[in-house]
């Protein structure tokens, strides 16, 4: 995601010409804090500094990884849901919604949805899918939903319930009244029984607002960490599935969960649009 104005789907720049290497890149530098190899000297560079006085920044990604995995495993095992809709895709690793989903029901569909050209490139070539199932790719920008649920709808079926994946990306909206609207307008376009999945970086240690001053001195798109109260507001008029908006480690915890401090600075949860 961006703060750029909506680009179009499938934009006639070659992908190469795309590809920012002189600065840090989000999706870049999240995965190398979760040990991928689709990144640049100049994200491993920030990754380093940050990492020397904050290393909980790479608890925050290692957290999100698992969030992803329990959220999707919830919704497919105990809400029957089969199509996801994951915006902000990022870098494929481990554990990608369709490799959860699928894992559990192989007919499920999912469509991602990012504007970068890196991520495009992998995309395409790595986010496959089962035989029964469904794994598209939509060069969008978060900030067209009309674009992105009319193009999602051509793999989607919009009769039956979706869930809305934001997982780490909301922190890129400079605005978030406007990032509130087009969470809103996405959750339109989508039936009753549709689920919204948000998990962000939290404003809740000084380590990790030290983090943001130093993510965002080094060049890279921002990224705005905000406090859980602010960004739950995201559920407005839907209900928040237990155990609620709380930290990621408290977020239906299992195992792996122990592998992160309790206090990490992540906030997640569910809704349902009923």
């Amino acid at each position: 995601m961006s703060e750029q104005q909506p680009s179009v789907t499938s934009s006639a720049t070659p992908v190469s010409e795309r590809i920012d290497t002189t600065r840090p890149h989000s999706a870049r530098f999240w995965n190398y804090f979760v040990g991928g190899k689709d990144n640049y000297e100049v994200d491993r560079e920030i990754g380093d500094q940050i990492k020397e006085f904050f290393p909980g920044l790479v608890d925050v990604a290692v957290a999100g990884r698992q969030f992803l995995r329990r959220s999707v495993s919830h919704l497919v095992e105990e809400r029957g849901i089969r199509q996801f809709l994951d915006i902000g895709t990022g870098l494929p690793t481990a554990d990608n919604t369709h490799q959860v989903a699928q894992d559990i029901a192989p007919e499920a569909r999912i469509v991602y949805v990012d504007n970068d050209p890196l991520v495009l490139t992998h995309a395409r070539a790595l986010l496959t899918s089962s035989p029964e199932g469904v794994t598209d790719y939509i060069d969008a920008d978060f900030y067209d939903p009309d674009t992105i649920l009319a193009e999602a709808g051509k793999t989607l079926d919009f009769d039956r319930p979706v869930a809305l994946m934001l997982l780490g990306i909301l922190g890129h909206a400079g605005d978030f009244e406007q990032a509130r609207e087009v969470v809103g307008r996405l959750m339109a376009g989508l039936p009753s029984g549709s689920h919204l999945v948000v998990y962000d970086g939290t404003r809740t240690s000084e380590g990790m607002i030290a983090a943001e001053k130093a993510y965002m001195e080094s060049g890279a798109v921002p990224y705005y960490v905000r406090e859980p109260d602010e960004i739950v507001r995201l559920f407005d008029g839907l209900r928040i599935l237990d155990p609620g908006f709380v930290r990621l480690s408290e977020w239906r915890p299992d195992a792996d969960s122990a592998t992160v401090p309790a206090d990490v600075d992540a906030f997640g949860g569910i809704g349902v649009k009923e």
